[in-house]
Formats: C-alpha cells, structure tokens, sequence
C-alpha cells in the first residue's frame, strides 16, 4: 500500500481522468513532505492507469532527473513540474491539462475571465504562455515543454512582471539550496501571482499549496472555460436576435450597446477564493469515492 501522500497522488490522477482534464495525457505531481529537493510524478503512462507506488518517479527538482537512474520513462514535460517548484518553495503540487474548453482561451483572443464563485482562484487576469517566443533555434516546435528553460520560460508566468520573474531565476539556484542549508536565509521566497497559466495551442498548467488544492483548481479551471463559452454563445445570439429586431423596426438603425458577460468583480475574487480553500475537503471526498465505486480505476 502507497504511503498516504502517494496515495493522495494516485487518487488525483483517477479523479482528473474520471472529471476528463486528463484523457491519456496529462499528469500532476507532489513535492517530497520529506525532502522539498525532490518531488513525485508517475511514469510516463495514462492517469487513469496509475495504481501504486511502484508507478510513481522521484524527481530532483534542480534538473528534473530521476533519484533512481534505473527509474522507468518519465514524462518528457517533467520540466513544468520542476521549474514551476524550483521558482516558488510554496507550489507542492502541479497539474498540466489539455483539457479541450480550456485550449480554446489560449487560441481564441477571448480573455478567459472567472464566472463563478467556485473560480474565484483564476483573479482577473489568466496569463497565457506561448512557446514559440521561446524555442531555441533549431528545436522541433511541437509544443512540448520538454526542456528546463522552456519549462523556466512556463513558470515565470505564474508572476505578475518580467522584472519580478527575472529575479526569480536569478534567484532560483538559491532557493533550492535554502532547502538544505540552514545558514542560507537571505533570499526571500518567490510567490506565485497567478494559479493557472493557460499554453497556446496545448493546454494549461496550475498550481497548488497540496494535491488536493491543485486538483480543485484544475477541475473548477475547466468548469469555467465550459461556463464562460456557454454564455458568450447565449449573450451572442441574444444580442444577434436583439439586433436584427431594432434593425428592422427602426429601418436599419438599430444599435446594440454590448457591455459583455459579469464576472466576478475584485471583492468577490477575494471571499470566493478564501471559501474555496475552505472547503477543499468536501468536493474531494467526493471525488475520492466517485473514482472508489468506478470499475476502471486500481488501488493498490
């Protein structure tokens, strides 16, 4: 039997397939509670096949390289998760998604914009990554982040300014070796500004302080993205109808004054994200016996 953390990490693998942010692809990881140097991600097969311990790969999160050199084959994206934890000692778990209503607002030129009170964790600004502003020059450009500096390039990001990332990387040597040396206390930590960062043409990627708070975000991510379509699709075809109906009554002068779909507004933002975060345990619970009473899923 997995140990509890593992455990946690085998189940979140079963509850993004079973919530379909993951389909074969996908995965997401824990830093080590016992050495925050090193982090766990399963090797490179389909979250939903996961099942032991023995299907989980311990990573150093200097270079992404597996403790074990006899470890199986890893995820050629294990960057995201050693980049993004390198930069910020606070992120313990990450989740990378393709998940397909997401995909669309790093495509699409819409701002993806937080619609209801489970997604107040998205603030008011969802950052996108485009990677080809980052491919050294002969790479192949499939859009894998499969490299630590595409993986560096991802998770600056997560913060507000390029100034504010670059010292991020100046400092991200030293955060890793604060891990371990006592004496060094005098680089503050780096916190992340945002919790999800969408990828053009790929998917999205979004952190947590725990498993269980990254798998709510990347559910409630994606449950926006579904929200969000749904109703500029309504709005569009309101507004099409209520134009079409001045236009003629008024002999082709109607005017429609669009002011777009209401998102949550700043204060909301706040209160709906600090009762997210209280109450995690109950959506998880959930999912947890929703993947225990499904026969596709194995615990071992």
């Amino acid at each position: 039997m997995a140990s509890p953390n593992l455990h946690d990490l085998i189940v979140a693998n079963h509850i993004l397939h079973h919530h379909s942010v993951a389909d074969a692809y996908g995965h997401i990881s824990l830093r080590n509670p016992s050495n925050p140097a090193t982090f766990f991600l399963s090797h490179s097969v389909a979250p939903a096949l996961v099942s032991c311990a023995s299907d989980i790969i311990e990573y150093r999160i200097e270079d992404a390289s597996p403790v074990d050199p006899q470890a199986g084959n890893g995820y050629k994206e294990r960057f995201i998760h050693s980049e993004v934890m390198k930069r910020y000692p606070s992120v313990n778990s990450v989740v990378h998604s393709h998940a397909e209503s997401v995909v669309v607002y790093g495509i699409a030129g819409v701002e993806m914009k937080p619609c209801f009170h489970m997604a107040g964790f998205l603030g008011n600004h969802v950052p996108i990554f485009d990677i080809a502003n980052h491919y050294p020059r002969h790479a192949t450009r499939d859009l894998l982040v499969s490299t630590a500096p595409l993986g560096a390039a991802l998770a600056v990001h997560f913060s507000h300014s390029a100034s504010y990332a670059s010292r991020g990387l100046a400092a991200g040597a030293s955060i890793i070796s604060s891990f371990t040396s006592p004496e060094s206390t005098s680089t503050p930590e780096l916190q992340p500004d945002h919790t999800v960062v969408l990828m053009r043409g790929h998917g999205f990627t979004t952190i947590g302080s725990s498993v269980k708070e990254a798998v709510f975000r990347a559910i409630y991510t994606q449950q926006n993205a579904n929200m969000q379509s749904t109703a500029l699709m309504v709005r569009n075809a309101a507004l099409n109808a209520t134009f079409i109906a001045k236009a003629t009554k008024e002999e082709g002068k109607g005017k429609v004054v669009d002011e777009g779909p209401q998102y949550l507004n700043e204060q909301e933002l706040s209160g709906c994200r600090q009762q997210g975060e209280k109450t995690i345990e109950r959506p998880w619970g959930l999912w947890v016996r929703e993947v225990e009473k499904s026969g596709l899923y194995e615990l071992k």
